[in-house]
């Protein structure tokens, strides 16, 4: 399987894994948005909070642009650039597109 396939597949599981923690009686829902074609991945929450509040907001949103996995945000404490690490992604192939250019050489990550 060529790296990118592989990228691929560690992407969706991870945000499958957490869509699936939250409980099936919890209002509020953890949806997985997968573009194929683009190579865009989503995590976002949706429902609503005590029958009257409003709740959607993407908690993770990661590309794959020019072979290498960009993180475009990240709003969870077990961060998926460290959880693709530990799969075996090397960090010089995941951007934290999240930090400014100008940051991101002081980081263990890809600059772009």
């Amino acid at each position: 399987m060529d790296k990118v396939s592989l990228y691929r597949q560690y992407i969706q599981e991870l945000l499958t894994e957490r869509a699936q923690r939250r409980s099936p009686s919890d209002p509020v829902s953890s949806e997985t948005i997968f573009d194929l074609v683009s190579d865009r991945y989503q995590l976002v929450n949706v429902g609503w909070k005590n029958g009257s509040t409003r709740i959607y907001g993407c908690v993770i949103h990661v590309d794959i642009k020019d072979g290498k996995i960009w993180v475009q945000h990240d709003g969870t404490e077990e961060a998926i650039a460290d959880q693709l690490i530990a799969r075996g992604v090397p960090s010089q192939e995941i951007v934290l597109a999240y930090h400014a250019p100008h940051v991101r050489q002081y980081t263990e990550f890809a600059v772009g």
